[in-house]
């Protein structure tokens, strides 16, 4: 099996690649959506998230990657016996993809040969204390992205159907890319990613020519190309799980909420997520950097990715989400 390219290897496109750490450090932001042109590293980064990733301890065997064998469901089959650890689950859910092979159904083939009414987990089950990986998020089908609504809200996956009536925990990081020259994004699920970035081909040619290079090499020499960045990946492996463990101990001032809270209301964000989805990535920010406390300069770096795809549009208004974020992040902060 062909090893991810290396995360720290990738050129340029520091905001997605900042988004995919920032929830690495705390899932709680929620997904991340990355929108722009095609070839522009987008599946390449989320695909190298899963080698950058610290490794989870689950139940051996256990299909939803329990951590405990309490929490492992008991219609798995599994007598769980000890803790293993395995990679990050980064599953991707194609668009073809049925209802049964999202949310899992009977298990056809021991319902045949037993004659068992047994559950087969479907991609949910798999994802869970991982990522879900959607590629062309805009043009999932529209029954779908209703699941994936449900469960994203609840954390948890139901499913009624043949006679089966089976719970299981779904928390998974949502991560969606796509090119929004073919199609726009349901607002109810713009709403639900976290962090929003849009990317562009590098205009600068000494960055394409190192596009190029690197991807040349990699494909040429996949293992001598995985030991030179090895290294690389190891220390950013090793920040996200020092800022993991020092996200409970960053101080947030009041000064500091009421900034969130002016800045949404400034730029006219829909809702309240707003004001916590950019607080949750400032203090994940303030931990990856090291510092004790939220400050400015951490609502500054965070506050595209939290609102760019939350703001309504302003007909009078030629400039684009970004632009009017940084406008009024001078203006506020």
């Amino acid at each position: 099996m062909t090893q991810a390219f290396p995360f720290s290897a990738i050129v340029g496109q520091h905001e997605m690649k900042q988004a995919m750490v920032l929830t690495a450090i705390d899932p709680m932001i929620g997904g991340v959506l990355v929108f722009g042109d095609r070839g522009t590293g987008k599946s390449t980064a989320v695909r190298a998230l899963a080698g950058l990733l610290p490794q989870i301890e689950t139940v051996e065997g256990c299909p939803i990657n329990a951590a405990v064998p309490e929490e492992c469901p008991h219609w798995a089959d599994v007598s769980p016996t000890r803790l293993v650890k395995r990679p990050t689950p980064v599953v991707d859910l194609p668009l073809g993809a049925t209802e049964d092979r999202v949310i899992g159904a009977l298990d056809i083939e021991r319902a045949l040969t037993r004659g068992e009414k047994a559950f087969e987990p479907g991609l949910l089950a798999r994802a869970n204390r991982g990522y879900l990986y959607i590629d062309e998020v805009n043009l999932l089908e529209d029954h779908i992205v209703d699941l994936l609504l449900d469960v994203a809200q609840s954390g948890e996956n139901v499913v009624e159907r043949e006679g089966l009536s089976i719970r299981h925990a779904a928390r998974f990081v949502l991560v969606g890319s796509g090119n929004p020259e073919e199609g726009e994004l349901r607002p109810q699920l713009l709403d639900r990613f976290g962090l929003s970035v849009e990317v562009t081909s590098p205009a600068d040619i000494k960055d394409r020519v190192e596009v190029i290079k690197r991807r040349d090499a990699y494909e040429r020499n996949t293992s001598t190309f995985m030991k030179r960045w090895r290294a690389a990946d190891t220390r950013l492996r090793n920040r996200i799980l020092k800022a993991r463990e020092a996200l409970t101990s960053v101080q947030t001032s009041d000064e500091v909420l009421a900034a969130c809270a002016t800045l949404c209301a400034t730029v006219g964000a829909d809702g309240l997520r707003g004001e916590l989805t950019l607080l949750k990535a400032a203090r994940a920010q303030a931990a990856f950097e090291g510092e004790p406390e939220i400050g400015v300069s951490h609502l500054k770096a965070v506050g595209g990715l939290a609102l760019r795809h939350r703001l309504r549009r302003d007909p009078l208004d030629e400039a684009g989400s970004t632009v009017r974020i940084e406008r009024t992040m001078e203006e506020v902060l």
